[in-house]
């Protein structure tokens, strides 16, 4: 939450809920958000539920809502997805490769990225341990995700085919998501598989 949220959510819980708390919490995620945000903004399960009911708010799953004012994401799975793993959480691996547009193949699951010290119980979430740095994740169409750079290193590493990996570099390059240094850079910090199908990709 941004810090204009956190004032706006200090103001509402000493005196009433705010909306514009509640609204800077969702605008960011495509008009979804938990119940721990809206708790921040002052609004309790109860006045949540008298919403919902109203129809100003619709319930999406345990423990998230969506805003709707907002129209429906295209990408609602993996929205929803990213606020269930967590605050630190993002989508990453094959889910991040389809929501770049690198891929044509959609995983079973929605791969997420959690921290190493997560929970690692989240029905129909595929998720993975690891460090995020700050310069690792990027927000797209409202969906926390690792970058274009990131969710390469990741699919090279787990294994991807070859074939695979260096169509998501080509795409990436052509469209523009990325430059062949950004890429390098990262292939020299991560190593390994990455930089082996770089160098083939840019020959």
């Amino acid at each position: 939450m941004s810090k204009q949220a956190i004032q706006y959510a200090h103001k509402a819980s000493a005196d009433s809920p705010s909306e514009d708390a509640l609204y800077l919490a969702a605008e960011t995620r495509a008009g979804y958000f938990t119940t721990a945000q809206a708790a921040e903004a002052g609004y309790s399960r109860a006045l949540l539920a008298h919403h919902a009911a109203a129809g100003n708010l619709e319930r999406v799953d345990h423990g998230i809502y969506r805003l709707r004012r907002y129209p429906e994401s295209p990408h609602a799975d993996l929205v929803v997805a990213s606020l269930r793993a967590g605050d630190m959480a993002a989508v990453s691996h094959g889910s991040a490769l389809a929501l770049w547009g690198l891929s044509d193949i959609l995983p079973g699951e929605v791969h997420v990225t959690v921290p190493r010290t997560a929970s690692r119980r989240r029905p129909g979430l595929r998720l993975h341990t690891g460090t995020l740095e700050e310069e690792d994740v990027t927000e797209r169409d409202g969906v926390r995700v690792t970058t274009v750079e990131r969710t390469i290193a990741d699919v090279a590493r787990s294994g991807l085919s070859d074939e695979l990996v260096l169509q998501a570099i080509d795409e990436a390059l052509g469209r523009g998501l990325t430059t062949t240094s950004r890429l390098r850079e990262y292939a020299r910090k991560r190593g390994g598989r990455m930089r082996s199908l770089l160098q083939r990709a840019l020959r």
